[in-house]
């Protein structure tokens, strides 16, 4: 065998090329699963990073798609090799998958350092998967590209289109204000989810695709192609190939995902109406890439971007209908005004050249700029003595009439405080009132869940009360939609404003003005906080994991990524294992 992966070309050279004892002591082992000597004589080494899990629904398609992966790496010159990673299933783990996706950062970000590999493909697709995987990988800088699971088949109930998450709460309430029975409501359950895929709305899953896309860190039409469809399997054995050519060319991420990319993505973001959870994300890739990015970048770089996707939450229709009518390109086609179509990709063209000659082929799911589902889109950051690090909203899931209000607050200390009174009779709130939710922020909760879109109260149900102004430092699902102020920061356990609001207390919402404030004078809540500051609440933790979250955990403005991750450290390992 010749000496070094290709001459010492390759980062797996350093294992897998020397004729010495370490060298042998890598081959050697590896050749157990029957590799053939000349696999380790100049290929470059492609791991593939697999968040496959029968108990992550969303990504249960991704042992199948990996071997379409390996195809397209084996078929370019490459050498694959799967390995796998924590895996968080957003419907399934408790008490929230986002108090594990930094641990899972630092799952991926360890598993490519540590090994013998020279780029990686990301498989992951449920909500914190992606952004995990995208954040871990970051603070290597391989050449690195991502294939999603792909979003599930429509969901189908009575005749009718119905969409993941948005519909289960339109249900929901339904149920609790008497217009629709138990028995009924059940019956839509199966077939919700008719094919394995991520929500086929635009919840956190779908947006965050739509984001790799916008940012050139995936192939085209990533985001939309249904996870049973068999292009998307065509798409990652062309991947296979695209990441052994990335090698070669020596195309890392952080070449692919730059300022540019970013504010391609929020501009994208803003124009598919994407989820709210993109904020915390981004934020945090951000910070391991050392690119500069704010909570105002949000709203700044969107404030003219309108919404052209007629998608669930914000619209109508799915996204099976959104790639039968042209996919994320076709939107960027619409958009191209406000985008930079000199970002790079990791195809290894400009952005530009993905979207120049896409087609719209259904006019009513991708809007143009002129003709627009709403005006409103994107995220408007709000500040104010009750956020003085800020919140945010999504106008194009609010109700317009709500979007300037003032309202006395009905007070919830905690979760388990709201579900033990939001149904009492007695009750004092009415239609104007703001429901203000406390302790679910990344310490508080801790992990920040998505409960900030509280159910509304039974008996404003039954008055046909469908909307009202919801404040709290938790997060809520993509696929929600209301009136709901989030991530408000600094969080209630943190000791922020929020902590100290008392029912009855007037609160000022305007969000074309983007602010949010508590109207006590300055005295007064400075009072309250040295009072809370002399009585904080106990650790939430205090071993494992979770107190390790809790005591390091960034503010939601800063992406809640844990403070000793922000950055990178690089792929150079100097030390051998024997």
């Amino acid at each position: 065998m010749s000496q070094g992966n290709g001459g010492g070309r390759f980062r797996s050279g350093h294992s897998y090329g020397k004729l010495d004892r370490d060298g042998f002591i890598h081959r050697s082992w590896m050749k157990s699963q029957g590799l053939p000597d000349d696999v380790f004589d100049g290929r470059p080494v492609i791991g593939i990073c697999n968040t496959w899990s029968e108990i992550t629904p969303c990504n249960a398609g991704l042992r199948d798609l990996a071997e379409h992966v390996k195809r397209g790496v084996w078929e370019a010159g490459g050498l694959p090799l799967e390995f796998p990673a924590m895996s968080l299933g957003e419907t399934q783990m408790r008490p929230t998958a986002m108090l594990f996706r930094n641990l899972l950062a630092m799952d991926v970000e360890e598993s490519i350092r540590g090994n013998p590999i020279d780029g990686v493909v990301l498989l992951g697709g449920c909500d914190k998967t992606t952004p995990g995987q995208m954040m871990g990988a970051a603070s290597v800088d391989l050449p690195t590209i991502v294939v999603s699971t792909g979003p599930m088949l429509n969901g189908k109930f009575r005749g009718k289109d119905i969409g993941s998450g948005t519909d289960v709460w339109k249900f929901s309430e339904a149920v609790r204000a008497g217009e629709m029975t138990l028995p009924e409501f059940m019956s839509a359950e199966s077939g919700m989810s008719r094919s394995p895929g991520t929500c086929m709305t635009m919840g956190t899953a779908s947006t965050m695709a739509a984001i790799v896309e916008a940012m050139g860190m995936c192939l085209p039409y990533n985001a939309s192609i249904p996870a049973v469809d068999a292009r998307r399997a065509a798409m990652a054995h062309h991947t296979g190939r695209t990441i052994v050519r990335m090698v070669h060319d020596g195309l890392t991420m952080s070449q692919v995902a730059t300022r540019a990319a970013f504010e391609n993505a929020l501009r994208v973001h803003a124009a598919i109406g994407g989820s709210t959870n993109a904020v915390v994300h981004l934020l945090a890739l951000a910070g391991r890439l050392g690119v500069e990015l704010s909570l105002e970048d949000f709203d700044n770089l969107s404030r003219d971007v309108p919404l052209l996707v007629d998608l669930q939450p914000s619209g109508r229709f799915l996204m099976e209908d959104l790639h039968y009518a042209g996919g994320l390109p076709a939107v960027m086609k619409q958009m191209a005004p406000f985008l930079n179509p000199e970002a790079p990709t990791v195809s290894g063209v400009r952005i530009g050249e993905q979207y120049e000659k896409a087609e719209v082929f259904n006019a009513e799911v991708i809007r143009s700029v002129e003709a627009p589902v709403k005006p409103d889109s994107g995220i408007w950051v709000l500040r104010g003595n009750l956020a003085p690090g800020g919140a945010v909203m999504k106008p194009s899931a609010a109700s317009p009439e709500l979007c300037s209000h003032r309202g006395k607050a009905v007070v919830f200390e905690t979760i388990e405080d709201f579900r033990a009174r939001i149904d009492d009779p007695t009750l004092d709130v009415d239609a104007s009132s703001i429901l203000v939710l406390k302790g679910c922020g990344p310490k508080g909760y801790p992990g920040m869940p998505e409960v900030g879109n509280m159910p509304l109260p039974t008996k404003l149900l039954e008055k046909g009360v469908k909307d009202m102004v919801r404040i709290s430092d938790a997060r809520m699902s993509g696929t929600a939609f209301g009136t709901v102020i989030l991530h408000v920061s600094p969080e209630s356990d943190a000791g922020g404003p929020l902590a100290v609001v008392r029912n009855g207390d007037e609160i000022a919402l305007d969000g074309p003005s983007r602010s949010l404030n508590l109207l006590i004078s300055d005295e007064e809540l400075a009072s309250r906080l040295a009072v809370w500051r002399a009585n904080p609440p106990a650790p939430k933790a205090t071993r494992g994991y979770a107190k390790l979250y809790i005591d390091h955990v960034l503010g939601a403005d800063k992406g809640a990524d844990l403070d000793f991750l922000v950055g990178a450290s690089g792929s150079v390992v100097t030390r051998e294992s024997h």
